[in-house]
């Protein structure tokens, strides 16, 4: 059976953390993917995780951090005995507007990964919709990152694919050799789970994740983080989800 990861982030609302990796544990998840929201303690959280016979496969960290304090993001790493690390997002007002800004932005990036590999992680880039927007130049933000920075990896996003318009098959058959990993989330039918900000548990939205996994596993991608960005019932969303992958 393959390990299934967990991003905490889907948590961040139903804390204390001991009872959230403790449910995960018992419901078959073996992995959990970290966030800044859980880097206050390492060493503290690193002992709740071995209690339960999780690991910390791998972390977020803004790109704040990985160019501007990068030995406090190695430490924090390797105290939760992470794999891999990604960055996970760009702010509103700090997001170029023409593709040469993106092109810049993705140099930045390729330096970070320079720095990250050098300290035996392998890095990537972890996508929202905003990527797959098309500038007024008619260029697409992701594809200017994946050209531009042609030695980090990718951490797909599946459902933020979706909603910036963008078809996920297509850009699995065209750059899955750069998926190292990817985030299982799905979208609820329009109209519904308002109150989640129209996500769904996995396997009971609108996407053909069968397919998706299939697709995935065939690019090579070994990594499956389980995400709800605001689920109403994180015990709910992370019970189901899982049943829905095994079935895949």
């Amino acid at each position: 059976m393959m390990d299934i990861s967990f991003q905490l982030y889907s948590a961040r609302n139903f804390t204390p953390w001991e009872d959230v990796v403790r449910k995960l544990a018992d419901l078959g998840y073996t992995q959990v993917e970290g966030f800044g929201g859980v880097y206050e303690d390492p060493a503290g959280f690193r002992a709740n995780l071995d209690a339960v016979g999780l690991s910390m496969a791998s972390g977020h960290f803004s790109i704040d951090m990985l160019e501007n304090d990068l030995p406090t993001a190695l430490s924090i790493a390797k105290t939760l005995g992470m794999k891999r690390i990604y960055c996970p997002y760009l702010m509103p007002d700090q997001r170029p507007t023409d593709s040469a800004g993106w092109a810049d932005f993705a140099q930045r990036l390729a330096v970070v990964g320079e720095n990250v590999r050098a300290a035996g992680y392998p890095f990537g880039w972890h996508n929202h919709d905003f990527e797959f927007e098309v500038l007024e130049d008619g260029g697409i933000p992701m594809q200017i990152i994946l050209d531009n920075a042609p030695d980090i990896g990718w951490e797909a996003d599946i459902a933020w694919i979706v909603r910036g318009g963008a078809d996920p098959m297509d850009w699995i058959a065209r750059h899955g050799d750069r998926i190292t990993a990817a985030h299982v989330k799905d979208i609820a039918p329009d109209g519904d789970n308002l109150d989640q900000d129209g996500w769904a548990d996995v396997g009971h939205g609108t996407l053909p994740w069968a397919e998706l996994m299939a697709a995935l596993r065939k690019a090579g991608c070994d990594l499956f983080v389980v995400e709800h960005d605001n689920p109403s019932d994180v015990d709910r969303f992370a019970r189901q989800s899982i049943a829905s992958i095994r079935s895949f």
